[in-house]
Formats: structure tokens, C-alpha cells, sequence
């Protein structure tokens, strides 16, 4: 006799089915039900679908492209860029970047009355995962060791600790997301929304925040760096 036991397939047995039950008024609410099976394939232990039940579901749905996507999130197309600084792909990704200093588009709320317009920022750290922004202020535009002493980011919304106010911005990061595609996002966040006030009444510079952007907006002056004020901290502990 030949031995054909290779050629058998995967045996799957059926563990668990799911009812969906909806009321005949037209309603879209759905209730569902879960089963396990026992031995012989019977539906037994009908009960709610739970919280758990539910991500397993999920989970076993997730299509291969899905899988795909999620492993691209945060990678980057080619060689690393230079100005990132760390990466964490974990399961809500996080990266740690910086930018020279550079021309950038402000948008002002009226209550400030600073016009729109163009002006020279310092060059900037920034940490970000997918749903928050930190921002910091840094000295030159060197790149950034663990020893470099980071500033507050002399911009409005932005709190003490460096967290980001995003308002009612509609952050959008896909876990489909490059890594150019991730920092090019949460700079265009940052820098397209409206900057509005302080928060908590804290004063990211030494001097007066708004007659600082009034005098910059829509000129070719440099960034006065003497209006900096430091953070009291180092990007080592920003990483901690």
C-alpha cells in the first residue's frame, strides 16, 4: 500500500460560531451571540459576544495585505533619513526626529492679530507616536546627542512638557504610514493648524510670545535665539 498521509490537508475542527440577531423594525442594531462547540460539533454555551471574543474575531479576520501594512508602518523607504533620531515600531509606533532651522507657514487665530504669513523657526525636535506630538526648540542645527540641552518650542498650543494642543485637527496617521510619510504628516499638523494661545499660562519664551511673531511674521529675519528658554532637560531624558 502506498503511504499517501503526506498529501493530507489541515484538519480544521469547529470551535466557536456567532449568531447575529436584528429586530424586524428596521433598526441597525445588532445583537450577537457566540457558541462553543463541543466534541461531536453541537453549538453549546450560547452567551454574548465579550470584549475578548471579539479582538480574537478581529484578529483571525485580518486580511494578508492588512498584516502588510501594518508591518510597513514606520519603515522607511530607503536608507534612514539623517534627521531621524530613534525608532519604536511598536503597536502604536513612535519616532524621534529634528529639523535645521527653516522658513515655515503660520496661521493665526484673530484673537491674537498676527497676520499669516512666513517666518524662520529654530531647528526642532520632535516625538511623536499616532495619536500625540511633542515639540522641543534645540540650540543650532547640528544634529542631536543625548547630551543636547532642549528649549521650549517658542510656539502657542504647545504646553510645558512639550505636549502638543492639536485642537480640533483631524490627526490621521495610517499604520500604512512610511517613516517620511509619518514626520511629513505631524509636521504638516503642527504647522497648518491655528495657533491660538498659551496653555496653562505658560510663556515658552523670554519675552512677550506675540509681539515675538509679530515682528518676524513676513520678514527675512533670523530666529532670535536669545529668546529661548531652557527646558531644563536633555533629549537622554526625553527617551526615559
Amino acid at each position: 500500500m502506498k503511504d499517501i498521509t503526506q498529501d493530507f490537508g489541515t484538519l480544521y475542527q469547529p470551535t466557536s460560531a456567532l449568531v447575529f440577531y436584528r429586530n424586524n423594525q428596521g433598526s441597525k442594531d445588532t445583537y450577537v451571540e457566540h457558541f462553543d462547540m463541543d466534541e461531536n460539533g453541537n453549538p453549546i454555551n450560547a452567551h454574548p459576544l465579550t470584549e475578548r471574543e471579539a479582538k480574537e474575531l478581529v484578529k483571525a479576520l485580518a486580511t494578508k495585505t492588512q498584516r502588510k501594512k501594518n508591518q510597513n508602518f514606520l519603515k522607511p523607504k530607503g536608507v534612514l533619513p539623517t534627521h531621524n533620531l530613534h525608532i519604536n515600531p511598536s503597536e502604536n509606533g513612535s519616532a524621534l526626529w529634528y529639523t535645521k532651522s527653516m522658513k515655515r507657514q503660520f496661521y493665526f487665530t484673530e484673537n491674537l492679530e498676527i497676520p499669516n504669513g512666513r517666518a524662520k523657526v529654530p531647528a526642532m525636535l520632535w516625538l511623536a507616536n499616532q495619536r500625540s506630538l511633542k515639540v522641543f526648540a534645540l540650540p543650532n542645527n547640528r544634529r542631536p546627542t543625548e547630551k543636547t540641552e532642549l528649549f521650549y518650542a517658542p510656539f502657542f498650543n504647545v504646553y510645558e512638557n512639550g505636549n502638543v494642543c492639536m485642537g480640533t485637527v483631524d490627526v490621521n496617521i495610517q499604520n500604512s504610514n512610511s517613516l517620511e510619510e509619518f514626520t511629513k504628516k505631524w509636521e504638516e499638523y503642527f504647522f497648518n493648524s491655528y495657533f491660538s494661545h498659551l496653555m496653562n499660562e505658560h510663556n515658552p519664551i523670554n519675552g512677550n510670545c506675540v509681539n515675538l511673531w509679530k515682528s518676524l511674521i513676513n520678514t527675512e529675519k533670523q530666529f532670535p535665539k536669545e529668546t529661548l528658554r531652557t527646558a531644563n532637560r536633555t533629549l537622554k531624558n526625553l527617551l526615559l
